[in-house]
């Protein structure tokens, strides 16, 4: 074999090389875990942030890397063909057909991606400087085919959304929700720390009205009584915070706080008549039901407050919220030792419950890992009545959803108890 054939198989090896580089490369850069990389950067790893850079501009870099491999796949091709023309004549255009596909395929293409893949943070942290110079030489060129590309795709009535700001959003969260979700089954992740996840990133679509405590259940101070029945009834309650009102439960004229409460009696030694009430209320906070759960954490936070009394659009008294309620939409039930135990949902078997009517169906879905639907209701009863579209008599059955719901006990027109059972498919 002469000189001139040893260097052309030496340009055909040169060649897959570069090749396998710019398979392994886009695969490195496009499969390596972006969090991660955030991390590494924000720890001051100068490649890492070189790698969020060129992923940052995420067409320019994938044109290049494919102008490039094809490039050399093409020349490595032709002077293989050459070669083999050289060697066997018109027959050699099959043997290079066969041995170079063979050679692509395998050390060029599946080889250095399936590496790639076992290690895409490392092979991007090192791919990256090499390939910044490409990117940037191959740029006229790759602007150019962008051109065409952009033109061909709007023919066919594909638009340009990159700057879809609410697109990107929402993408970013359905990423996370399925970064999640299959985390979840692979690492075992347990599954109230998903729902804990799951919470969190639902926090800008539930409203105040899915969580706040109703009015009918809210523990109330009439300011009418005597301070002593006052002073009884708030060193009774389970709860810190109590609203005040006077004259109609609606007529909320402040909140009367436990703590307040003993730091002004202690000094009176007994003499509670001369305590009034009204001068160590703080005045309440009214909030809007259609407040999201987000928002009214970052308000919490800013006014430094735990305690807000929910009102609809026409300013009626809906229920309460507190910051506590909030949290326990992300981490679940928080109980002290002044809390009354109440259970709301009697498991009789599996798939098989007794609950409350008020019992909330992002409750159940996270205790039973159900999925009732909480789009046009807050409450299992609510469920109910949204779906069967009158005011159920106990007794009946309904079945929607892949759950039967059967009336247990009712009270005027609302739905107090009721057993569900989970069909099986």
């Amino acid at each position: 074999m002469d000189f001139d054939l040893i260097l052309l198989l030496l340009a055909i090896f040169l060649l897959l090389l570069l090749s396998a580089f710019f398979s392994g490369s886009e695969t490195a850069l496009t499969g390596a875990s972006r969090a991660r990389l955030h991390q590494m950067e924000q720890a001051g790893d100068k490649r890492a942030h070189l790698v969020n850079r060129l992923r940052d501009q995420h067409t320019k870099l994938i044109s290049a890397i494919l102008l490039g491999n094809n490039l050399v796949n093409i020349l490595a091709s032709a002077l293989a063909t050459s070669f083999f023309i050289t060697l066997f004549g018109d027959i050699g255009v099959a043997y290079a057909t066969i041995i170079m596909t063979a050679l692509v395929l395998i050390f060029s293409e599946v080889l250095p991606k399936t590496f790639a893949l076992r290690r895409s943070i490392s092979t991007a942290l090192f791919v990256a400087p090499i390939l910044r110079p490409a990117v940037f030489f191959l740029s006229p060129v790759v602007l150019g085919i962008n051109v065409v590309v952009d033109i061909t795709l709007r023919m066919f009535g594909v638009k340009n959304t990159e700057d879809d700001g609410d697109t990107l959003t929402d993408a970013a969260q359905d990423e996370l929700r399925g970064a999640i979700e299959l985390h979840s089954e692979e690492a075992g992740v347990i599954l109230h720390e998903k729902y804990m996840l799951d919470s969190i990133l639902d926090m800008d679509e539930v409203d105040l009205s899915e969580i706040m405590i109703h009015r009918k259940n809210m523990e109330m101070v009439d300011c009418s009584k005597s301070t002593q029945e006052i002073i009884d009834q708030v060193l009774a309650s389970p709860y810190t915070r109590l609203p005040l009102w006077r004259k109609n439960s609606e007529n909320i004229i402040g909140v009367v706080h436990a703590k307040d409460l003993l730091r002004a009696i202690i000094p009176l030694n007994g003499g509670y008549d001369e305590l009034e009430i009204e001068d160590i209320i703080v005045e309440p906070w009214f909030v809007p039901e259609t407040t999201t759960l987000r928002s009214q954490l970052n308000a919490f936070l800013e006014r430094k407050s735990h305690f807000a009394l929910v009102v609809d659009e026409y300013g009626a008294l809906m229920g309460l919220v507190t910051l506590e309620d909030i949290l326990e939409e992300i981490v679940g039930d928080i109980a002290d030792e002044h809390d009354v135990a109440v259970s709301d949902v009697e498991m009789l078997q599996e798939g098989n419950i007794v609950t409350k009517g008020d019992v909330t169906i992002r409750d159940l879905n996270r205790q039973l890992n159900w999925s009732l639907p909480d789009d046009e209701a807050a409450t299992v009863a609510g469920l109910v009545i949204h779906e069967a579209q009158i005011i159920p008599d106990v007794g009946q059955i309904f079945i929607f959803h892949g759950y039967k719901f059967e009336i247990l006990q009712k009270e005027h027109n609302q739905i107090t108890e009721l057993r569900v059972t989970a069909l099986s498919n």
